[in-house]
């Protein structure tokens, strides 16, 4: 079966409320027609009701009216999402006239009506830049408790069923963090895990990546992977989870069974976490270009409610795709 269209299937169950904050992008109404035509999900559109109906008329949407349609600088809840506001920001330095100035941009009112409870997640970025996405997340929603890093993780779509959940596995971080503490990489391992099964739909193993199996190289590099893994652990006693370990012994049964007698991850895991954003970056991009896999991601994992970032270059497919893997996120619960 399609990896994404079961994730459409089960965002079908699920209907959460998800916001988009680019009601003026041609792409993003269009996944939108598509999304309430085929009951993924409740949406709310920000942008000037008359002109996304406008857009929506000359594209041709027929569905669009099933949509909440807000004016971001007209609507019955603004002055509570600035008494919000004000409240969670004016001991960083917020005041009123910032707070009501912030509270007409798309982005910022979409991140406080997910902080309000009047939304269960955000997807936009078609036209604006990660960091603008994420800022408003990051000031407003903020991270899961116990949880200080967002990560990005990537579903990796094999040709080959006999690694990882039936060719199906998670990358991670691979577009967030640069260099994380071994604190953090526990948190994107425990994430990661999450992730898997919120919208994997399977058990997570996961094999913390090194160039060193169990000790076979000594490093600062490694002792961070180490320490990380324990931390892990500690953070979620059942997760199935090893390290420090190289790709071949996570993959590979045999190699597995040489390298890291006895563990329970090495040879097949479905879960890999490296060390550092370069490794992974460059690691999923190899796998993807050399070896023919499919991806579906970036992911966003770590925040305490789902805002995912679109690239600027995406397909209304793409957008479809990750208001499905949003509404999968919001349904589940992530902490242990």
């Amino acid at each position: 079966m399609d990896f994404v269209q079961n994730i459409i299937r089960n965002a079908k169950m699920h209907r959460k409320h998800i916001v988009l904050p680019e009601g003026f992008e041609e792409r993003t109404l269009k996944a939108a027609d598509e999304v309430l035509a085929n009951g993924i999900a409740q949406l709310t559109i920000i942008g000037a009701p008359e002109d996304v109906t406008a857009k929506a008329g000359s594209l041709g949407l027929t569905n669009i009216g099933k949509a909440a349609i807000i004016d971001p600088k007209n609507h019955p809840k603004k002055s509570a999402y600035v008494d919000l506001m004000l409240q969670l920001r004016r001991a960083k330095g917020l005041t009123q006239a910032d707070a009501e100035r912030l509270i007409e941009d798309p982005l910022y009112l979409g991140t406080l009506m997910i902080k309000a409870g009047d939304a269960d997640g955000e997807v936009a970025g078609a036209a604006n830049a990660t960091g603008d996405v994420l800022r408003p997340a990051f000031q407003y929603v903020k991270t899961l408790p116990g949880i200080s890093v967002v990560s990005g993780a990537i579903f990796m779509l094999l040709r080959d069923s006999a690694y990882g959940h039936d060719g199906i596995m998670l990358f991670a971080d691979c577009a967030v963090h640069p260099n994380p503490t071994d604190r953090e990489l526990a948190e994107i391992a425990v994430t990661t895990a999450a992730t898997a099964r919120a919208i994997g739909g399977f058990e997570p193993r996961v094999a913390m990546l090194s160039f060193s199996t169990k000790g076979s190289a000594r490093h600062e590099m490694v002792d961070k992977v180490v320490r990380a893994t324990q931390i892990a652990r500690e953070m979620e006693p059942g997760l199935a989870i090893d390290g420090e370990m190289q790709a071949d012994a996570a993959l590979v049964p045999a190699i597995g069974k040489s390298k890291a007698p006895g563990s329970a991850i090495a040879g097949c895991a479905n879960v890999l976490v490296f060390p550092t954003l370069e490794s992974g970056n460059i690691g999923y991009k190899l796998v993807q270009r050399l070896g023919g896999a499919e991806t579906v991601g970036p992911v966003l994992q770590g925040m305490a409610a789902p805002i995912n970032d679109l690239s600027r270059g995406c397909s209304v497919e793409d957008i479809v795709s990750l208001i499905a893997i949003t509404v999968n996120q919001a349904a589940h619960t992530w902490q242990n």
